[in-house]
């Protein structure tokens, strides 16, 4: 009863970007649609995808398939992102299953702490190691160096307040920026609040580091040196 109770107070909605996820896909709109509290909508926004991504999603009629040329993530977010009415936008990866409550508790933290974004920790449930140590460790040191926590594209929530403040300023070139810390920065800059949950696990796939390790553990870090050397320290 509770849940539904909390549904009354806030609406949210989940965005889903997807480039070539006919794989993923499936897990994850079951794991959205089999939430304790219902979305208002189910956001996947294609990005160019060339195998069954979209055929797929438009199986179930809760989802809505919406498209965005442009290629990137940062588009493919922003285009899920505009089209939320919702109060609360949350998004997750194709590869993501967020467990049954994922939702609701993100409803709670909004509803409970008063802030502007939201984000927790992720188990890599194909990885030999599951475990949410990995993932806290990084958050723990993104929170660390730039004194508040980031946000990380499979398990984050934000109010549709806070995105339309910052939606005209956030920054595309993703071989300069991370997305998700960049977005982080501008919530901060633009006053918001962001907070870590622990509470609020999801499970994603580890396919990219299992895959291409050279690329997760140096592209990856190096594009995150790049955002802040794009947004200096005055501006963190």
């Amino acid at each position: 009863m509770y849940y539904y109770l909390i549904k009354l107070v806030m609406s949210i909605s989940v965005v889903i970007p997807c480039f070539n996820e006919e794989k993923y896909i499936p897990g994850c709109l079951n794991s959205i649609l089999n939430q304790t509290v219902k979305p208002e909508k189910i956001i996947v926004v294609d990005n160019n995808s060339t195998d069954q991504t979209v055929k797929i999603a438009k199986q179930s009629k809760s989802v809505i398939v919406i498209q965005e040329t442009k290629q990137g993530i940062v588009y493919a977010r922003n285009t899920g992102f505009n089209a939320c009415h919702s109060e609360i936008i949350a998004r997750c990866d194709a590869d993501s299953l967020p467990p049954p409550q994922w939702l609701s508790k993100i409803i709670t933290l909004f509803s409970k702490k008063q802030v502007d974004a939201v984000t927790g920790p992720v188990i890599f449930y194909d990885m030999a190691i599951k475990s949410s140590k990995i993932a806290r460790l990084y958050q723990k040191i993104i929170h660390v160096y730039q004194g508040y926590p980031t946000l990380i594209g499979p398990n984050m929530a934000i109010s549709k307040k806070i995105w339309e403040k910052v939606k005209n300023s956030v920054c595309y070139d993703e071989s300069v920026i991370h997305e998700d810390i960049d977005l982080a920065i501008h919530i901060k800059q633009k006053g918001g609040k962001i907070i870590f949950s622990k509470s609020l696990l999801s499970y994603t796939s580890g396919r990219r580091i299992v895959k291409n390790p050279l690329s997760f553990f140096g592209e990856y870090p190096l594009r995150i040196m790049r955002t802040y050397q794009h947004h200096n320290k005055s501006q963190i």
